[in-house]
């Protein structure tokens, strides 16, 4: 939230759960960008359920797992990276949630 205020983007930051109980923690803009932030390192396939299970209802969407890994890598559809590189992308402007 902080990021898409100092950033000026007009951009509304929200959550997404389902009646089951999928969720996903951040939601950027119209569904254009799906984050959700784990405390775990190797996150498994099974812990990107709630990212899947968005995808399905916003085919359009990019789906990010910021984790505790160490190095960035593909899980499915979801692109897993590091909480520092994320955060160091957000802050360069190499990665664009605006």
């Amino acid at each position: 939230t902080a990021w898409l205020d100092y950033s000026g983007s007009r951009e509304e930051l929200t959550y997404w759960k389902t009646a089951t109980g999928l969720e996903v923690d951040a939601v950027v803009g119209d569904a254009r960008i799906a984050i959700e932030i784990k405390a775990t390192r190797n996150i498994s396939y099974a812990e990107t359920k709630g990212l899947r299970a968005f995808k399905e209802e916003h085919p359009g969407a990019a789906l990010i797992a910021v984790t505790l890994d160490e190095r960035p890598r593909k899980v499915g559809p979801v692109e897993v990276l590091p909480a520092t590189d994320f955060l160091q992308m957000l802050w360069t402007h190499t990665f664009n949630l605006s």
